[in-house]
């Protein structure tokens, strides 16, 4: 893989500190739903950063769409997700990854379980779910903190098959679920093992942990349990 360039077309908020940047790539080969690519910034001096970002595009579009939540005390994220305008350009590179990936063209349940901004890959299956009208039944569970911090609150809101669940929620505006994913949750929300159901986990090591550990302890082949970390990469 080589280094592509890529041109602001628009940014979108997503929440306070999160925003989509979505981008022309002329010479972009394509990717599939889940794959990520590594983000390269390169300072007057010189200093060179790199980070990785899931694709939170469907396959097959016109642009390139990248997800970003602001670390504060980052190197990239902050340039990213604060200071990126329409007609700036970045270096990218990918698309990365081959296991952590949903074609399409199998017609088994899907179960994806998203913590925090596990959720933009997660998305992008969602999406290319939709484009091509798959007959296999899909369904998200995603974990947030508060519900300032759901990414693609109003999208969601609009699909089926989606619960999300909040941990850190203090207002009584919020209707939905609260607490932690749990094995009664995915329960409710996913399938039964004996439907040999694939099943998506991504988010910070903790939850990815936490969830693969229930769904196998649940009875669902390990096999069927795909995971993607988000270790601490400073931002």
């Amino acid at each position: 893989m080589h280094w592509l360039v890529g041109t602001v077309a628009e940014t979108i908020p997503e929440t306070a500190s999160a925003v989509t940047i979505r981008l022309d790539v002329p010479d972009w080969p394509g990717h599939r739903a889940g794959q990520h690519v590594d983000v390269r910034l390169t300072a007057e001096d010189g200093y060179q950063a790199q980070r990785s970002y899931s694709i939170a595009s469907a396959p097959g579009g016109e642009h390139l769409e990248l997800t970003v939540v602001r670390i504060d005390d980052g190197e990239v994220s902050p340039y990213l997700a604060g200071e990126l305008e329409v007609a700036d350009q970045i270096e990218l590179r990918g698309p990365v990854g081959g296991y952590f990936v949903w074609e399409g063209d199998d017609v088994r349940p899907v179960l994806l379980a998203g913590g925090g901004s596990g959720v933009v890959p997660l998305v992008s299956m969602l999406r290319h779910h939709a484009i091509i009208g798959s007959a296999a039944p899909m369904r998200l569970v995603y974990s947030a903190r508060t519900a300032g911090e759901v990414l693609y609150r109003d999208e969601l809101a609009n699909r089926p098959g989606v619960t999300i669940t909040l941990t850190r929620e203090s207002s009584l505006e919020w209707n939905g679920r609260r607490g932690r994913v749990d094995s009664e949750l995915l329960a409710d929300a996913g399938w039964p093992p004996s439907q040999e159901p694939q099943c998506y986990v991504c988010g910070p090591d903790t939850f990815v942990d936490a969830v693969a550990s229930m769904l196998v302890d649940m009875g669902h082949d390990p096999k069927n349990v795909k995971t993607e970390r988000f270790g601490p990469t400073g931002g």
